[in-house]
């Protein structure tokens, strides 16, 4: 990888890891499924761009299953935080 990529990986990784982890301290505090949700999605998402990376550094490999061309593990990482995401906005709307 080039160093500029590297750079952004770690940057990523960083920023990732202090929203996730400050997810993880909310989600100990709070009982409300919105919150719960949109905690799920940070968390999700993170594990999201760590597999990413792994995937590019050749450590994990992609899953043979595929969907449309797209190897399903992917396709999962990359939609299962926003599909978390929308479902807390969605809870928060509903909200009595």
């Amino acid at each position: 990888m080039i160093d500029s990529h590297i750079l952004l990986y770690i940057i990523k990784l960083v920023l990732g890891g202090v929203t996730a982890f400050l997810a993880i301290m909310l989600w100990s505090r709070t009982r409300d499924a919105a919150w719960m949700c949109l905690v799920a999605g940070a968390v999700t998402g993170y594990a999201s761009l760590v597999y990413e990376l792994l995937e590019k550094l050749g450590i994990v490999l992609a899953s043979t299953s595929e969907f449309c061309g797209i190897p399903l593990s992917s396709l999962l990482f990359a939609v299962i935080p926003s599909v978390f995401i929308i479902l807390g906005f969605l809870l928060m709307l509903l909200r009595k």
